[in-house]
């Protein structure tokens, strides 16, 4: 008997912003199982800046998608079918076999997760208790080594990412968090629902006259989401032995010609500042350290989270590509109806 899966594949190369013509929705057929596979229908996929990174055929720090095949990604899903008893009929998994509605594959790639916290969906586990949390955890504590009484900035603020930094920031003795965001909006909400204690737009003006003006005093830790402006803002901020958590570089990932560095890189002899760039995969030996307090403060109120959703996997590209452009409030994801 044979299954039909839905799948997004890429088909060309973006140069410049991607476009809706750079991919195309497949139908695959799954035949039966094969001893030791699980077939899984996905709830919700994830879409995410990195991926963007992957449509391009260049060195990184993962493979990038291969033309006219699906791409992956984060996604959770229930076992519908199953071979193996780890995995019975009905499990919540994690996985990376986005980009698809019905998935079918050895079982070693999918990892059982527990019932989300009341009133949350599955969801949760590719935001602010998966990946994208832990991400935030990684980056502020043990890259940017935040201590309790630092001010920190983080860019791109209002995204998952950023929204988790400012949270944990505070609950971990934070003197300051300051964020920069893309709309006035998206400002009112990081200090009025995220407990940042300044944000800018960064559309304004000179992101660095905006951060001088929120941390007169000074920034001891910067998580860069950005890169560019932002990243030279940080720079001209930084007080003495000042660190950096470099996450993301959104301000390239969509240019067509050589994004210029900060202009004031002496500033990291000068001041003796640590900038370093990290990627989550080397980290994953702190998942059960992030799953314990992130946990607790999501079950006590401590943390809130916000989605984008967008419904039906024939709507991924549109959502990746809203994502792109500063679309979403919190973590993109799409419901698979």
């Amino acid at each position: 008997m044979s299954h039909t899966s839905t799948q997004i594949q890429l088909v060309s190369r973006p140069h410049g912003w991607p476009t809706p013509d750079d991919f195309r929705t497949a139908t695959v057929e799954y035949g039966d199982l094969a001893p030791g596979q699980v077939r899984v229908r996905n709830e919700f996929i994830s879409v995410d800046p990195y991926m963007r990174g992957r449509m391009i055929d260049t060195r990184s720090y993962i493979p990038p998608f291969r033309l006219d095949e699906t791409m992956t990604g984060g996604a959770v899903g229930r076992v519908v079918e199953t071979t193996v008893d780890e995995l019975p009929v009905g499990t919540l998994v994690s996985h990376q076999y986005g980009w698809r509605d019905i998935v079918q594959e050895d079982a070693a790639g999918f990892r059982a997760l527990p019932e989300p916290p009341a009133g949350a969906s599955s969801s949760v586990y590719l935001g602010v208790l998966g990946m994208t949390g832990l991400t935030a955890y990684v980056g502020l504590l043990t890259i940017a080594k935040m201590a309790p009484g630092d001010t920190v900035f983080v860019s791109g603020a209002a995204g998952a990412v950023g929204t988790a930094v400012g949270q944990i920031a505070h609950l971990k003795g934070a003197k300051r968090v300051i964020g920069s965001a893309g709309s006035a909006e998206k400002v009112a909400l990081l200090t009025d629902r995220y407990g940042f204690d300044a944000a800018f737009d960064y559309k304004d003006g000179p992101v660095r006259k905006q951060l001088r003006e929120a941390a007169p005093d000074g920034i001891d830790v910067y998580f860069d989401n950005v890169g560019g402006d932002h990243l030279e803002a940080a720079l001209d901020s930084f007080n003495d032995g000042g660190r950096a958590a470099l996450c993301g570089a959104i301000a390239q990932y969509n240019a067509t010609s050589r994004t210029p560095g900060p202009s004031n890189m002496a500033n990291i002899i000068t001041r003796g500042l640590t900038l370093t760039g990290f990627t989550i995969g080397h980290y994953f030996d702190q998942a059960a350290d992030f799953n314990r307090e992130m946990g607790a403060w999501f079950a006590d109120g401590e943390v809130v989270h916000d989605e984008t959703v967008v419904d039906g996997i024939e709507n991924s590209v549109d959502a990746f590509l809203g994502l792109m452009r500063g679309a979403n409030t919190g973590k993109m994801v799409v419901r698979i109806n």
